[in-house]
C-alpha cells in the first residue's frame, strides 16, 4: 500500500510501505478520508513521536470501511466487514489501509457524511476528556477556548453550547470573528485590539467568570488570566503555542483554589481511549445525528496535496478541519 512518509527535508512524499498485518483483536480499515490535528504539524517537524507500535507516518482520525477482522475483533467488537467506521489511531491515518484495535472503532454517527466522520475521533474525544473528564464542567459554566478559529474549538464550542455551557473564546484575525460566531461561542474576543485579562476582570466583577479553560497557548498571558477565575476552576494546558513560560502568583492559586491541569490524549492509556470513546458514542453521538454537534470542515484536499493541507494549518488559514481525501466516495 501507499502511505505519506516525511523526506529528509521535512517533504512530504506519498511512498510504498508494507500493507498492515492485523492482529486477533485489530480490524482492518480501508481508509477513505483522514483529518489533520496540529500534533501532525510536530510529528512531521520531529517533536512529537508516535508510541510504540504505531506507523512511523502521521495521522490521528480516519473514516473508512472494515475489510478484514480478526477473531477476537469479530467476537467482542460490534462491527463487521463491510461496516462504515471512523477511528482514533495513535499514527498512521495517512495511507490506504490502517490496522485498529477494536475498541478504537466507533460507528459513523446518522446524518453525517465520511468526511464529517474522520474529523471526528481526535478532535471530539479531546473536547470531551477536557471539557467533561479533566474539566468536570457542568451546564450553566463559562468555559474559555482559546483559539476559536482552530479545528479543536470548532469542535470543543458547539459541543459546550449543545451542553448549556456559556463560551468565550478568542481569535487573532478579525476576518474569523464572523465563522467561529457560528459556532456558537457567546463573547469572541480579537486579542489584537483587546485585553483578554480584562475581559476576565470584567466578567468576574459581573458574575460570569471562568469556571473551566482550555488552552493550547499558554505563554505569558496565561499567567495574567489565572487571577481572574471563579474560585475552584480548572485551567487545562493542552499545548503552548505562544510560549512555554510564564508567571504564575502562586498564593492566587491556592486561595481561589485553581487546578492547573496538563492534558493530551495522545499519552493517554488504551484502556481510558476506550472508555472516552465508549462515552463519546454514547452521550455525543445523539447529538451529532440530531445536528446539534458537527465538525466544522474549512477545506478537503486529495492525500497527494497533504503538504497544503498542512500549510493551511501552519499558516492559520484554516477555520476548522482539514480533511484528506485517499478514496473518493
Amino acid at each position: 500500500m501507499k502511505a505519506i512518509l516525511v523526506g529528509n527535508n521535512q517533504e512530504l512524499i506519498w511512498s510504498d510501505v508494507p500493507d498492515p498485518v492485523i492482529k486477533e483483536d485489530e480490524v482492518l480499515v480501508k481508509i477513505h478520508y483522514a483529518a489533520l490535528n496540529r500534533a501532525d504539524l510536530m510529528q512531521r517537524a520531529g517533536d512529537y513521536p508516535p508510541p510504540p507500535g504505531c506507523p512511523e507516518w502521521m495521522g490521528l482520525e480516519v473514516s473508512g470501511i472494515i475489510t478484514e477482522m480478526g477473531p477476537v475483533a469479530a467476537e467482542k467488537g460490534q462491527f463487521k466487514v463491510g461496516d462504515k467506521v471512523c477511528a482514533l489511531l495513535g499514527g498512521g491515518g495517512y495511507a490506504e489501509y490502517v490496522s485498529v484495535k477494536y475498541d478504537m472503532l466507533m460507528p459513523v454517527p446518522e446524518n453525517c457524511s465520511m468526511i464529517e466522520a474522520a474529523a471526528m475521533p481526535e478532535a471530539f474525544a479531546t473536547a470531551y476528556l477536557n471539557l467533561f473528564i479533566e474539566g468536570k464542567i457542568q451546564s450553566g459554566n463559562t468555559l474559555l477556548m482559546h483559539a476559536g478559529a482552530s479545528g479543536l474549538a470548532s469542535v470543543v464550542i458547539p459541543m459546550a453550547k449543545a451542553f448549556g455551557i456559556r463560551v468565550i473564546t478568542t481569535i487573532i484575525d478579525e476576518d474569523k470573528r464572523a465563522d467561529v460566531q457560528k459556532l456558537g461561542a457567546d463573547i469572541v474576543v480579537n486579542t489584537k485590539t483587546q485585553d483578554i485579562v480584562e475581559v476576565l476582570k470584567a466578567q468576574l466583577e459581573e458574575g460570569h467568570s471562568v469556571d473551566v479553560a482550555i488552552d493550547c497557548l499558554g505563554g505569558e498571558i496565561m499567567g495574567k488570566c489565572l487571577h481572574f477565575l471563579t474560585h475552584g476552576a480548572r485551567w487545562i494546558m493542552i499545548a503552548a503555542l505562544a510560549g512555554q513560560l510564564t508567571e504564575i502568583d502562586l498564593k492566587n492559586i491556592y486561595v481561589r483554589n485553581v487546578r492547573i491541569i496538563g492534558s493530551t490524549l495522545r499519552s493517554r492509556k488504551p484502556e481510558v481511549k476506550a472508555q472516552i470513546l465508549a462515552e463519546l458514542v454514547e452521550n455525543v453521538w445523539p447529538k451529532v445525528s440530531s445536528g446539534l454537534v458537527k465538525p466544522t470542515i474549512y477545506k478537503v484536499l486529495p492525500i497527494l496535496e497533504a503538504e497544503a493541507a498542512h500549510d493551511l494549518l501552519a499558516t492559520g488559514q484554516s477555520c476548522g478541519k482539514v480533511v484528506l481525501e485517499v478514496v473518493k466516495d
